[in-house]
């Protein structure tokens, strides 16, 4: 062949994609073993060499950070949690301090955007924000960690090779609200929300549940725990069985914000009085909390410092500096739905 090689003739030779040509030949763990080896072998027989001055050119930084969303049901069109929009204006301004420009887009996970994003120099670093069911996601983060991908994701941090995370205390934010709940003198408290290893934030909420119990002397039932996601349809579903199935409580602690609106509906369409029947509490502190009837007592992350930790923990992760899973405080706003 008289004409100058590239990484296409490389890659229809191999029957491959040039992204992989390129992974391959840098020696991405991305890219199997035994294509590695059948890519690297017919770059040889074509003594093909890599351009060094491309090479330096599309490792250079775009100074562009990707920010994620997953698409969640939602009752309007925006399809993102509303926790999460919260965090977008923190998100954007931290990104301005430190010269990066933003790059926002839901996440495409049933596409091969992340597989091809170290080759696409589309951004320096990606922020990922929900996740679905935490046991479908984990292939995925499992995926970007081992190509070498920069990223960081909002969570609970686990104990797996899922990748970096920054999330709130969870389990102290479970413990502080079932806390306040036993003050005020209730006994039956309920916690409305998933609690298994497919959502591990709820679950982290609830295990801060069951020690404020214990600490207390109170024995957990487990008739009052109900599944739900979160959605207020969910959360109305949730109390509507829990008042069908004749098992009493006096209070509900609910997984997240969304859930708990959706509760406070259900028992008042019982025409229960709140919180003189049923005191309720949720989780999140989004805006709609605050305009709830009765306003809600919720569990605030702090959406500001949230996503100013992101931004900075994602370009200490590009600058290879050491950085660690982090934990942020929690906070107890009381209002009118939990005052007895």
């Amino acid at each position: 062949m008289s004409q100058r090689i590239t990484s296409f003739d490389i890659a229809e030779l191999a029957g491959v994609s040039q992204p992989t040509v390129s992974r391959a030949l840098r020696g991405s763990n991305a890219v199997s073993k035994s294509t590695r080896e059948r890519i690297e072998k017919i770059a040889r027989e074509l003594n093909y060499s890599v351009d060094k001055h491309a090479s330096s050119l599309r490792l250079q930084r775009a100074n562009t950070l990707a920010l994620l969303f997953f698409e969640d049901p939602t009752a309007d069109d925006t399809l993102i949690n509303p926790f999460f929009l919260s965090m977008l204006g923190s998100i954007t301004r931290r990104c301005a301090q430190a010269g990066f420009d933003l790059l926002t887009s839901f996440q495409q996970l049933s596409s091969d955007w992340h597989t091809d994003y170290e080759d696409s120099r589309k951004a320096d670093g990606i922020i990922l924000l929900g996740y679905g069911d935490y046991a479908d996601y984990r292939p995925r983060l499992r995926s970007l960690k081992a190509q070498g991908t920069h990223f960081v994701r909002w969570g609970a941090p686990e104990a797996d090779d899922s990748g970096l995370t920054v999330g709130c205390d969870n389990r102290a934010g479970g413990r502080i609200a079932t806390e306040h709940l036993l003050d005020g003198g209730c006994r039956r408290i309920a916690f409305i929300g998933r609690c298994d290893d497919g959502y591990p934030e709820f679950r982290a909420r609830y295990r801060g549940y069951c020690d404020a119990l214990a600490a207390r002397g109170l024995k957990f039932d487990r008739d009052l725990q109900v599944d739900a996601l979160t959605l207020e349809s969910s959360g109305v579903s949730a109390a509507e069985h829990l008042l069908a199935s004749g098992t009493a409580f006096d209070a509900l602690f609910c997984a997240s914000d969304l859930i708990a609106i959706g509760a406070m509906q259900a028992l008042k369409d019982r025409e229960l009085a709140l919180p003189q029947d049923v005191a309720v509490v949720g989780f999140d502190n989004i805006p709609a909390a605050a305009q709830a009837s009765p306003p809600l007592t919720t569990v605030q992350q702090n959406a500001r410092l949230a996503g100013e930790v992101l931004v900075d923990t994602l370009i200490a992760r590009i600058d290879n500096k050491d950085v660690r899973p982090e934990l942020l405080p929690v906070e107890l706003i009381v209002r009118d739905s939990s005052q007895l």
